[in-house]
This record gives C-alpha cells, structure tokens and sequence, in this order.
C-alpha cells in the first residue's frame, strides 16, 4: 500500500494558533534538524542550515555563493588582465534582471527562517542569515543591470539591519554577558544610523521603527545592569569623546540620562 501524502494527522497533532508566530525545531528522517513554521492553512519545513528548501543551486550553498564565486572569477580575471599603472580593469560580471529576481525569492527564504529562529531562540542562526541577505543585498545595489534592482531592495535595509543586531545581541544576554549586550545594541543603533543617513532619510532615524525596537532593548537591558553600570558609561563615554566618536558619545550620554532617571 502506497503510503500516505495526507497531512492531517500532523496538522491535528500540532494545532494552529492565531496571533502568535507558531515554530518548532525537530529532527528530520535523516537525521538533520529542520525547523518548522505552522500556518493557518498547512506547515512549512526548512532546513536549519544551507538554503531553507534544501536545493544547492548550479552546485552551491545558495544561488547568492554562485553569484559571489562569480564575481571573484570576474574579479580575478580583471586583475590578471589589468594595466600596471591604471590598476587591475572593471570585472565583468553584471545581473540581470532575472538573476535578481531569482535572488530576491531565494532571501525571502532566509526570512522565514531567521523569523523562526527568533522565536527559537537560535539567535547565531539568525546573525547568519541577516548577514547573508545583507550581503545579497549589497551585490544587488553594486552588480545589477536595472536601477530598479539596485534599489528595490534598500527599503528592507534597515529592517534586516536592526534584527541582526538585535540578533547579536540577544545572544550576549543569554550567554549573561549583558556588558556585551549593551555595546552591540549601540554599535547597532550607529549602523542603522548610518543606513538612514546614506539613504538620504537622516530626519526619519530617531522615530524610525527599528530604532525604537533597539533602544526598547536597551531600555529593559539597562534595567537589570548593576549601580557600578554608572561609572562604566562614564569611563566609556570619556573614551569616546577623547576618540572624537561623537555619535556614540551621544547614546551614552542619553544611556547616562536615564540611568539617573
């Protein structure tokens, strides 16, 4: 007898619930952990590691890794054909529109699993993927033959910036190393900084979403620092101002307000 393609029993045993992102992590037949995301209407499975469908396209981790082992080709090849005195020529390697296209369905991947990991508490694997879609991101903006591709992309940015920070950071909290913690938010709070300025949306920054996710971490981080915090934000803001970093100077002085508050 054929067996069964019917999912019900699974569907049955793990129930749907509504308002709430609902994931597992579990061992798969062959061994390997694959996570699991419960929709109102089914169940999807990714697996843990490699690219959530589990396909290596032309050979590869991912279609991005075929695309970056492109372009070191490319850039190789330039190199080798370069002028001593111009420097090494431009590499030949652009996307097309279809590349591009097959790239932004491969990172909508990588979102639903960083997603899932989240919750999972898995947050290594989210800094992972965040990093690998930022990267994809970045070949889009520099290699793609459309100006819609190169800039279709820079709205989730900001976005996939704040959660791997958020990412990291959380990893430092459950490792209790919430010194750490604090550093990488404000290190993150900088580089979303940085994306706004360099999109030309320097005004939206302090209101922005993902700015606010950030400093509400921070907020409830700080609650559970100890008084000696004081004297270590002082010490640390000193530093900055004699570094002349007076972006995070100035998260530190605002860190120092509240504290007092």
């Amino acid at each position: 007898m054929a067996k069964s393609r019917d999912l019900t029993h699974i569907l049955r045993e793990w129930p749907y619930e509504s308002g709430q992102i609902n994931v597992r992590l579990i061992e798969g037949e062959d061994g390997e952990p694959k996570v699991q995301m419960r929709l109102d209407l089914g169940l999807l499975q990714m697996e843990a590691w490699g690219r959530p469908d589990g396909t290596r396209p032309e050979g590869y981790e991912s279609l991005l890794e075929y695309y970056e082992a492109d372009l070191e080709e490319a850039n190789y090849e330039a190199a080798e054909d370069g002028d001593d005195a111009l420097g090494p020529a431009e590499p030949d390697f652009t996307l097309t529109p279809e590349d591009c296209r097959k790239l932004r369905e491969e990172a909508v991947q990588y979102y639903h699993r960083y997603i899932a990991l989240l919750i999972l508490g898995q947050f290594m694997g989210v800094v992972r993927d965040t990093s690998r879609n930022l990267r994809m991101i970045n070949l889009c903006a520099d290699f793609a033959d459309s100006e819609e591709d190169r800039n279709i992309l820079e709205q989730f940015r900001p976005y996939i910036t704040m959660m791997r920070a958020r990412a990291v950071a959380s990893q430092m909290i459950a490792d209790e190393e919430p010194k750490a913690a604090l550093f990488l938010i404000d290190r993150g709070l900088q580089d979303l900084k940085a994306v706004y300025e360099e999109q030309d949306r320097a005004e939206e920054f302090n209101d922005a979403h993902e700015a606010q996710i950030l400093r509400g971490m921070r907020d409830e981080l700080r609650k559970k620092l100890p008084a000696s915090q004081r004297a270590e934000l002082k010490q640390r803001l000193e530093e900055a101002i004699r570094n002349e970093n007076y972006e995070l100077a100035a998260i530190l002085r605002d860190e120092l307000k509240m504290l007092r508050e």
